[in-house]
């Protein structure tokens, strides 16, 4: 029997790691001393604290969705005594837990609120007096549902006084549209009839193709990222920089309605703009105003920066810009941890150039989608004085130069021949100019993982050298590495005395050494390890962990080091994750559908059993009279693909089977796992009909050959051997 590692939390942080956290911590209650504007940003006009200790699940009361209790420890006062967390992220924790109800701003015709610290992101509410606009719904219903109720409850406004008049998604990531029917919980779900949805170009194809194409990867991968399975605590999870953690409650989707940037929101011409719109005209920039509202909003489209589909929003009557998620307290991602595309960091310092000079003279209050906003100041108290903008301005100078350097620097050293990991042991900070605001700090995304991002955007995963174009795979190569140096024993020996160095080199190494003993474990020929060594290995493994976990600045690396050390030894955790958004499915076109069910395929023996090409027909019917909708479609497994034509396939004479159901039973096949029997069922309770002589037989061979993803595979250790 496999001996079970010894693993008791918590470790302690070595002498070095307490030391260099607690250096973090003096030199962040020093710049607090100096300018505490951060802290005092992060609380101004606070109107209300959370008003429950946590949020549940609308499905199950018992689970716990989100937890503003857990992190009671990120108090200022704990920062210097914190050995197990760095400095500087316990300061970026205590800000970003600063919870509850504040207006951020008024003016004669509105007033905005953001409730923030209820999710990853904020959702910003626009009053006025016929009703109200919600920006960025968060991430999923039970906590949107509980933010609108904190600022009915505290502004004692109800349903009846100011009804939600408009539903706003700055761009496509699930935190900031996950929670859409929540804000219409009142209403028991559905949207109320003619209220507008509104989002940039591309929001639908992007916010549905991210989280269904790679979605359970990146869920899997998000666990790391967020450390969703550790505890909040000086020795777990203790934010994710961005803000604390994302919600864990039922992602929803409402749809657009209309699409700015779409063809009925196209750009306004210089000679329709209009003085109250307040900044200048400017090429590429649209106006939109809310039924009964009364007032403008301008909106700059910025795609393929920190979203493909995303905009700024810019409120004129209150001379107040919205960044979206362009421009925030940290520095950002170009390539997030859980996986997603790369994005490009010249369009996303493009862009913020140009919201400087559309937007920067004429604001006087900056808010984002994330963390706390920014105001215009006056300069001294004598009378008259005119308010001064400039640290909003710097704000956004900063953070563009930042993209800006991350972008060009590693353009500038891979046309010297440098490979990603290469520019980012050379490139480790920004300059000074840059590196000393607490904004541009690494807390969400990080220089070195950024840099590799870009060296990836513009020249893929491989390096130019031959050796790395054909490498053994992790299993292989660690028993051909662990063989080479002198069997596990010998491995795990070097790999302790790497970690006994206590330094951080000598932990990247131990950690890399473990990781072929790991691997070697479950090489094909069966294990060359004793299995004592394995454990060995193991526990030493996380320890290693554990301790970059400790050290380091940006929280998603200490989550993934932390999980990772958790996981080394008592294998792949329980998910613990967003309940899976049926609005998403429903939300899908065609094409995405069957995308995504051709993702699903195993090619391999799908090709194997299948010489010949298997065609299914897809007509769609009315659910209610029966009657054909005009949709059609053909699927066709061929060579172990599952080609998709919209309309029909023109070169198909006779298919093998023709089905004839609604999209909402197409829909309902993919609510839950095993598709060939869901379909079945579905014939069964005719909501499904077949035609053709071998129809039943050829829909099962097509999705007999769908396979289910594995929620929880391995990623610290190797996969069992089957």
């Amino acid at each position: 029997m496999p001996v079970e590692p010894e693993y008791t939390e918590p470790i302690e942080p070595s002498a070095a790691v307490a030391e260099a956290n607690r250096k973090a911590a003096e030199a962040a209650n020093a710049a607090d001393e100096k300018d505490g504007k951060d802290f005092a940003d992060a609380s101004r006009f606070q109107i209300a604290p959370p008003d429950v200790p946590v949020i549940t699940s609308r499905k199950d009361p018992e689970k716990v969705v989100w937890d503003f209790a857990g992190y009671e420890f990120l108090e200022p006062d704990g920062r210097s005594q914190a050995r197990t967390i760095n400095g500087s992220l316990h300061r970026q924790g205590e800000l970003t837990a600063v919870s509850g109800l504040f207006q951020v701003t008024s003016c004669r015709e509105y007033r905005v609120y953001q409730v923030r610290g209820y999710d990853l992101s904020n959702m910003t509410i626009i009053e006025y007096d016929q009703g109200l606009i919600i920006i960025d719904p968060l991430a999923c219903y039970e906590t949107a549902q509980a933010a609108l109720k904190l600022f009915r409850d505290k502004t004692e406004l109800t349903k009846e006084q100011r009804p939600v008049k408009g539903l706003l998604y700055t761009h496509c990531h699930v935190d900031h549209f996950g929670g859409a029917r929540g804000i219409f919980a009142e209403l028991g779900d559905p949207l109320e009839p003619g209220v507008p949805v509104v989002a940039p170009a591309g929001f639908l194809e992007h916010a549905v193709s991210e989280n269904v194409y790679a979605g359970p990867a990146m869920a899997r991968r998000a666990q790391y990222m967020y450390a969703a399975q550790l505890d909040k605590s000086p020795t777990g999870q203790c934010g994710s920089g961005l803000g604390l953690t994302i919600s864990t409650g039922e992602v929803t989707l409402i749809p657009p309605t209309a699409y700015i940037g779409g063809p009925d929101h196209q750009p306004v011409e210089k000679k329709n703009w209009q003085s109250s719109y307040v900044i200048p005209w400017r090429q590429g920039l649209y106006v939109y105003e809310f039924k009964d509202s009364g007032f403008p909003l301008v909106f700059q489209l910025t795609p393929g920066t920190e979203a493909p589909a995303e905009m700024n929003i810019y409120l004129p009557d209150a001379r107040t810009l919205c960044v979206a998620e362009n421009a925030t307290h940290t520095m950002h991602n170009i390539l997030s941890l859980r996986g997603a595309q790369v994005r490009d960091a010249h369009a996303w310092s493009k862009y913020l150039t140009e919201a400087i000079q559309i937007f920067g003279k004429d604001t006087d209050v900056l808010f984002a989608s994330h963390h706390w906003p920014m105001w215009a100041e006056v300069e001294n108290e004598e009378p008259g004085e005119q308010l001064s903008n400039a640290r909003i301005l710097e704000f956004l100078n900063k953070q563009r130069d930042m993209y800006g350097y991350l972008n060009d620097q590693s353009l500038r050293l891979i046309n010297s021949g440098h490979t990603g990991i290469e520019i980012a042991e050379q490139l480790k900070e920004l300059p000074p100019g840059l590196g000393d605001h607490w904004y541009n700090r690494g807390y969400y995304g990080s220089m070195s993982h950024n840099l590799k991002a870009v060296y990836q955007r513009y020249m893929g995963w491989y390096d130019g050298n031959p050796a790395h174009l054909w490498e053994l795979p992790p299993v292989q190569a660690g028993a051909a590495y662990v063989e080479a140096m002198g069997g596990a024993e010998a491995v795990v020996d070097k790999a302790q005395h790497a970690y006994d160095s206590d330094t951080a080199d000598g932990f990247r190494w131990a950690a890399e050494l473990l990781n072929h003993v790991i691997f070697a474990a479950a090489a094909e020929n069966g294990s060359p390890l004793a299995e004592p060594q394995v454990t060995r290995a193991k526990e030493l493994q996380a320890k290693v962990f554990t301790q970059l976990g400790y050290g380091r600045e940006n929280a998603t690396w200490r989550n993934a080091y932390l999980t990772g050390a958790q996981e080394v030894v008592h294998g792949p955790q329980p998910l613990i994750t967003s309940q899976s958004s049926v609005d998403l499915i429903r939300s899908t076109t065609l094409e995405q559908y069957f995308s995504a069910l051709a993702r699903s395929v195993d090619g391999p023996t799908a090709a194997e059993r299948h010489r010949t090409p298997i065609v299914l027909d897809w007509v769609f019917v009315d659910a209610g009279t029966g009657a054909e909708t005009g949709e059609k479609c053909t699927t066709t497994l061929r060579n172990g693909v599952l080609v998709f034509v919209e309309g029909g396939d023109r070169f198909v004479v006779t298919p093998d089977a023709t089905i004839r159901l609604s999209r909402e039973a197409l829909n309902e096949l993919a609510e839950k796992p095993g598709y060939k029997n869901n379909f079945n069922q579905a014939v069964d309770d005719k909501k499904i009909t077949l035609e053709g002589a071998d129809a039943q037989a050829a829909t099962d061979a097509v999705f007999g050959t769908l396979t289910l993803p594995d929620p929880r595979f391995p990623i610290v250790t190797p996969r069992t051997r089957s």
